[in-house]
């Protein structure tokens, strides 16, 4: 999980000596230190620096174990403003969401550096099943592809390929579980590629989501009808043993269709999915 504050200067001068000094790599370990006393999951990644005039953006990304993290990676965040603040007592803190995290929007940066869970699934649909049950050919359907991908809208590649299908599917996937629908939104960047293979027999297909948000404890995981939900896809709560196994899971169960199947088989039936215990 990732924040990013942003912090104005008296001068460009005095942000950049800021910025090397965080940057520095003999100075990382002190930072995460200082950066993880905010919980025993939280574990700082890395930073990432970048002025614009007397501006300075920070970019923390952090592990965060099985919650989504919002709220860790920003105590985190303020453990190393307090730290570093009698060194540079100039500094004037703007904004705890410098916009370069960057949340609840789609943006390229998201797309190229990643937030969350990255994920790319992969299949080679047979071209039987193509011919038979898509009713279309492997040609076709990548050279359709194709052009989609060169014909998109400017705005739609600049923000790295968001995609109007995968944002129905994660938003109710998302109210389903317990999460934050309005991450829906970075988190439905999603690059869809088709290639043919096997001498052009068979179809393969990937589909690459580089900034998916999740977590399986906090929030609101634990509402009843969402702890149910979770609950069926066996990854409640945290795992103590290997943090972030059971985002893991989840995330396997949404790729491999197994959250739709639970889906269809609970909804359509006379279990009622409140009274499973959470």
């Amino acid at each position: 999980m990732t924040r990013a504050l942003v912090m104005h200067f008296g001068s460009a001068k005095r942000a950049a000596e800021l910025k090397f000094y965080l940057e520095s790599s003999e100075n990382f370990e002190a930072l995460s230190s200082v950066f993880n006393i905010s919980s025993r999951f939280a574990g700082l990644q890395s930073l990432k620096c970048a002025i614009a005039g007397k501006n300075l953006f920070l970019r923390f990304s952090c592990s965060t174990g099985d919650a989504m993290g919002m709220n860790m990676v920003l105590k985190g965040v303020q453990n190393v403003m307090d730290f570093r603040q009698m060194d540079f007592p100039d500094v004037d803190v703007m904004g705890i969401s410098g916009n370069f995290c960057s949340d609840k929007k789609p943006t390229p940066v998201n797309r190229i550096e990643g937030k969350g869970k990255s994920v790319v699934c992969e299949a080679v649909i047979k071209g039987d099943v193509v011919r038979k049950v898509l009713k279309t050919s492997v040609e076709a359907l990548v050279k359709l592809n194709m052009l989609k991908n060169l014909t998109g809208s400017a705005m739609a590649r600049a923000l790295g390929g968001f995609n109007a299908h995968a944002s129905n599917i994660v938003t109710a996937i998302y109210i389903a579980t317990g999460q934050d629908p309005a991450q829906n939104v970075e988190s439905s960047h999603c690059i869809t590629m088709m290639e043919a293979v096997d001498d052009g027999k068979d179809l393969h297909v990937s589909v690459t989501m580089p900034s998916i948000e999740v977590g399986t404890v906090g929030g609101g995981t634990q509402l009843a009808l969402q702890s149910a939900c979770l609950n069926l896809l066996e990854v409640k709560g945290t795992n103590r043993e290997a943090p972030e196994s059971n985002q893991l899971s989840l995330m396997s169960a949404l790729t491999a269709g197994q959250l739709v199947k639970s889906h269809m088989k609970y909804n359509r039936s006379n279990k009622d999915v409140s009274k499973v215990s959470s």
